[in-house]
């Protein structure tokens, strides 16, 4: 069966069978990663970094919050806020 065949499966099969299958694949993608040797992981990480580089690119959708750095995360007016509870 082709990956593309699963995957048009996938929307037809109960959530329960979803689960059992994705249990499954994770079970495999865990099993094969503790047999690899550490250099197959090393190529493996690698590999992860040269495809993950073009999602962290200017102007990507991982890029989007990049302007709100060196801001505030939350702005609470000092006296209300620590004093809300008394």
């Amino acid at each position: 069966m082709e990956t593309k065949e699963i995957l048009q499966a996938l929307p037809s099969l109960s959530i329960s069978d979803r689960l059992k299958i994705a249990e499954s694949a994770l079970q495999l993608v865990i099993q094969e990663k503790h047999s690899l040797t550490k250099d197959e992981q090393k190529r493996q990480l690698t590999l992860a970094t040269i495809t993950a580089i073009a999602d962290y690119a200017s102007g990507s959708e991982l890029d989007i919050f990049s302007d709100l750095e060196g801001e505030d995360f939350c702005h609470y007016p000092d006296e209300d806020f620590y004093n809300s509870g008394n």
